[in-house]
């Protein structure tokens, strides 16, 4: 199985159009990073994890021909903005996608695009089968999900254990009972937002210590701000054994 960081970026603390930052006029590719998802290919399916505002140029420059799932960790609009343009993949298929949420995220999808849930819905529109999911484990084809509940300050967040392999963003804070479950994977991907406190998301010392108490064999940040800074500078910060993810960084699992 193949995992493709898409995105490893987030609206939180873009700059306005123009900035000078150092990371935003970075010529190291690692510093160009778009909006978080993962894509996942295993022998018998393609699967997205969220459609941010970028999902579009993602799947068109990771080359995606096919796509059989997307699965959603929360409803903000970085993570579920792009989800129209599955038309084309509906098009190019001849048939739906399968779209895997919470009950919340359902209804956050059918807010921002009612069009989609109509009786007698327009040509064209997107063509998805909605599929409720919960913290029970559940999978799509050969893949087998084990969802994890995370805060996003007062929201619960789903990450997800598939195998050995770990992919949260958006945490804050973590019980103990969901730790268990990320317990003794040979991968974690884990948000790091920021060095600065922030009420939501994990800081870069927070992540850190985050990882270092799972113990994974590596772990990758991700959901990145350009406030934490060049991706090669913080890279000589880290301890052994923890990176920061980039767009386009691949692993098999």
């Amino acid at each position: 199985m193949i995992i493709t960081f898409l995105g490893t970026g987030t609206s939180q603390g873009v700059p306005v159009i123009a900035c000078d930052c150092e990371v935003c006029t970075s010529t190291d590719k690692h510093d160009n990073r778009l909006r978080t998802s993962i894509l996942i290919e295993s022998t018998d399916k393609t699967i997205v994890v969220d459609s941010g505002p970028d999902f579009r140029y993602q799947m068109l420059r990771a080359k995606v021909k096919h796509l059989d799932a997307i699965v959603f960790t929360h409803e903000h609009k970085d993570h579920v903005a792009g989800m129209d343009d599955i038309r084309a993949f509906n098009f190019k298929q001849h048939g739906p996608v399968e779209v895997y949420a919470d009950a919340r995220v359902q209804l956050a999808l059918r807010r921002e695009f009612p069009y989609i849930f109509v009786d007698k819905g327009y040509p064209g529109i997107p063509q998805i089968n909605l599929h409720n999911i919960d913290l029970t484990p559940f999978d799509i084809g050969s893949v087998h999900f084990i969802p994890i509940e995370v805060m996003h300050y007062k929201l619960p967040v789903l990450g997800f254990r598939i195998n050995d392999f770990t992919y949260i963003t958006d945490a804050k804070t973590v019980s103990d009972a969901e730790k268990e479950k990320i317990r003794g994977s040979k991968i974690l991907v884990i948000n790091a937002l920021q060095k600065e406190m922030h009420i939501s998301h994990l800081t870069l010392n927070e992540a850190i210590a985050f990882a270092q108490d799972i113990n994974a064999e590596r772990t990758y940040f991700t959901h990145i701000s350009h406030r934490l800074g060049k991706h090669a500078d913080i890279m000589k910060e880290l301890p052994p054994g923890i990176e920061l993810a980039y767009d386009g960084l691949m692993l098999e699992i």
